[in-house]
């Protein structure tokens, strides 16, 4: 059955990356708060797994399951997602800015309402897979487009114990097969394992913070007259 389209798509401003019919395209949405290499190597690990033509670094202005305290700017988020990338292939871009709402069942209605001739996949780590369930219509995620799930430290057995793989389980793809995990109809998903990085977003600003309150006050130029 055919996905109504959101409400309000025609009169937006927001303008994603430029996809060609028949492209495939990944999709790695996040606040990327702040980006770093562990971000790349999901990135690259899905354009050669799946044979995807780009991935498109998604840089939300905020998620709605995270508290926005300590968020740095977009502009800077997204100037370090474009150091960060190092790699042709991957798109960084912020169009969820001008969306109407910040939930990723919307933005990916969007995308497929404005492209329908481009094959998208949703790309996500395993440690998002493990609470998929609490995000926001996440069943019609699954049923907008196919998602691979990718490795992380700590996260697998989780992950494919969640709420969300159990109930898409009929749905998911041997990972041997994951080549071909665009051409599918969704609900199709598969789990990519691969080399594992311990780096994450949450654990990099933790650190900056720790270092910056250890700093003797007179070394914080903001302290300084």
């Amino acid at each position: 059955m055919r996905l109504p389209i959101p409400t309000g798509f025609g009169r937006l401003k927001a303008r994603p990356p430029y996809a060609g019919p028949g492209q495939v395209i990944g999709l790695l949405g996040g606040s990327f708060n702040p980006p770093h290499a562990a971000h790349r190597m999901i990135s690259e690990a899905a354009l050669k797994r799946l044979g995807l033509d780009k991935v498109w670094w998604v840089v939300s202005p905020g998620n709605p399951l995270k508290q926005r305290v300590g968020t740095m700017p977009l502009s800077e988020r997204m100037a370090l997602c474009r150091e960060v990338a190092k790699n042709p292939h991957i798109i960084v871009t912020d169009f969820e800015k001008d969306l109407q709402t910040p939930y990723t069942a919307s933005t990916l209605a969007f995308l497929k309402a404005r492209s329908p001739r481009v094959r998208f996949v949703w790309i996500m780590g395993a440690d998002n897979l493990a609470s998929f369930d609490r995000w926001q219509r996440w069943r019609e995620i699954f049923t907008l487009m196919p998602v691979a799930v990718v490795d992380r430290p700590g996260w697998r057995l989780r992950a494919l114990a969640s709420k969300a793989a159990r109930a898409f389980a009929p749905a998911r793809v041997p990972e041997a097969d994951a080549a071909g995990l665009a051409l599918r109809p969704a609900p199709a998903w598969t789990f990519l394992s691969g080399p594992l990085s311990h780096l994450s977003s949450t654990a990099l600003r933790n650190g900056h913070a720790a270092v910056r309150r250890s700093l003797p006050k007179c070394h914080n130029r903001e302290n300084q007259p």
